[in-house]
């Protein structure tokens, strides 16, 4: 940003350019076909430098095609800086205080930049969410397009949900995805996605299911969550056709993180794309239900759960590795169901599923 030093409107440059050549102002209006009058407003700084005005400047003055238009446009960016900074709002500064881990992250990430103060910060944050005021975001359908209607108890931070919605965007856009959405050979894909929770590798992991979900026409991604944005997951299609995914490791046991990815997978299949959905850990409705049947069917059969119940072969260790071997899940997913179910004590082998963490995390 050019906020460092003053920047002088072209027509001083011009003043000075024809003074040090030793041309005066009547010379130069014969050379480029203008009023003296017009070329004394340019140069008193009262009148822009025009695109056909600065084409005439290069030719009189000998210099290359787009020298003056470049000196204004220079000028331009920086009186609109200059506007931006002193329309800068001391609610727009609460804001940024408000959501300074978010800000900290696409300060870390190379999102935004670094070394700069308050000021500058509410500038690039407005060129990162797209939005010329940060007060603006609670006014925007995009903001309030997850699903369902979020319940009063849920802490959510309207500001902060919107840069990491944000942020999702940014990120999967450095994923390369070749194909369009294809939801048959999305379903076709699904051994393929239980086969990679058996990867002990988070990174190979991460990696694998990028590529599959990249054959299905989809940017996957596995994103952070922060304070004020309760989020297990993220589906949109955006305005040009891209399919995005991305998933948080919110909770950080892996039962947890796959059975969020085939809820959403489960969004996807279900035909629940034209909507941008943000899942929050609290919130319910009929289409939620239906993903979340559609997560516990795919990771293990209704039937062969059933049966596994009825047998009461599900209170041993051995037992339930030898279910879930059967099935080709971890053994950690039954449990994770059994968990839920309360067939099993949350304490009863809570610490066999494999904890999923960021490096830098406490």
């Amino acid at each position: 940003m050019m906020t460092n030093k003053k920047i002088e409107h072209p027509g001083k440059l011009l003043l000075s350019e024809i003074n040090r050549i030793g041309m005066n102002q009547k010379e130069l209006s014969v050379r480029t076909g203008m009023s003296e009058k017009h070329i004394s407003t340019v140069i008193n700084g009262t009148k822009d430098i025009s695109s056909a005005f600065a084409r005439r400047l290069d030719i009189a003055l000998g210099v290359p095609s787009g020298t003056w238009a470049k000196y204004q446009a220079e000028y331009d960016d920086y009186t609109a800086i200059l506007e931006e900074l002193n329309g800068i709002t001391d609610e727009e500064f609460s804001i940024l205080k408000a959501m300074k881990d978010i800000v900290d992250y696409f300060l870390k990430i190379g999102i935004m930049h670094n070394h700069c103060g308050d000021t500058e910060k509410v500038i690039q944050l407005r060129q990162v969410l797209c939005v010329n005021s940060l007060t603006v975001i609670p006014k925007i359908t995009y903001s309030a397009a997850y699903r369902a209607q979020v319940k009063t108890s849920t802490n959510i931070d309207i500001y902060t949900l919107f840069a990491w919605q944000r942020m999702c965007e940014i990120m999967t856009d450095k994923v390369s995805v070749n194909a369009p959405f294809d939801k048959q050979k999305l379903v076709n894909n699904i051994p393929a996605l239980k086969k990679i929770m058996f990867e002990k590798n988070p990174d190979k992991m991460v990696s694998e299911l990028k590529r599959v979900f990249a054959e299905c026409g989809i940017a996957f991604e596995v994103v952070r969550h922060f304070r004020g944005a309760p989020v297990q997951g993220f589906i949109k299609l955006t305005d040009t056709g891209r399919v995005i995914l991305c998933l948080t490791i919110r909770g950080k046991s892996a039962d947890k993180f796959w059975f969020s990815l085939f809820h959403e997978v489960g969004h996807l299949i279900n035909g629940d794309l034209n909507t941008r959905f943000v899942d929050f850990d609290s919130v319910k409705s009929e289409q939620e239900s239906k993903a979340d049947q559609f997560a516990r069917d795919t990771l293990i059969s209704p039937d062969m759960y059933k049966d596994l119940i009825a047998s009461d072969r599900y209170h041993s260790l051995n037992d339930i590795k030898s279910f879930s071997a059967f099935i080709g899940v971890p053994h950690w997913i039954t449990i994770g169901r059994l968990h839920k179910d309360e067939w099993l004590d949350w304490s009863r082998y809570a610490h066999e599923a494999p904890s999923f963490e960021w490096e830098d995390d406490e």
